[in-house]
């Protein structure tokens, strides 16, 4: 018997899947948890639609991330910071400081864990790697000044 599940069931499928169960199983363990709904028409049309929907998504999501890709390519973000005599800083600049300066700059919400940079303790001018969705990334600079 043909059934889309309602949830994860081991040893059975995924969520929103199309999966051939036993008729007894299905009966009798599937349906009164709520596990699964038997594949009729209106079921088949939601997970269609479901399917389409994420879909959508994922590609609305890729292309923007292939925009902001594009527009923070070879950019440089300016960061100003505190240092003793000799240029060494007070302290680091850290991803959480380099995500918030190019939100601030470029309009790109980013979270701290999407930028990859080292520890900046001197002055200067260091790369940076942003993620921004999975495979794409853009490889910028950070210009740490007074």
């Amino acid at each position: 018997m043909k059934v889309v599940l309602t949830q994860d069931v081991k040893g059975l499928g995924k969520k929103g899947e199309l999966v051939n169960a036993a008729e007894g199983y299905a009966r009798n363990f599937l349906f009164p948890r709520k596990l699964a709904m038997e594949a009729n028409a209106q079921a088949m049309s939601e997970l269609k639609n479901r399917e389409a929907s994420e879909k959508f998504k994922h590609d609305t999501e890729v292309a923007n991330a292939k925009s902001a890709a594009a527009m923070l390519e070879g950019k440089t973000v300016r960061l100003s910071a505190k240092a003793g005599a000799n240029g060494k800083l007070f302290g680091s600049v850290t991803a959480k400081d380099v995500a918030e300066a190019i939100s601030k700059e470029f309009k790109v919400e980013l979270d701290k864990r999407k930028v990859t940079v080292e520890d900046i303790k001197l002055f200067g001018t260091y790369p940076v790697e942003v993620k921004l969705y999975n495979g794409i990334s853009a490889s910028m600079y950070v210009m740490v000044n007074e």
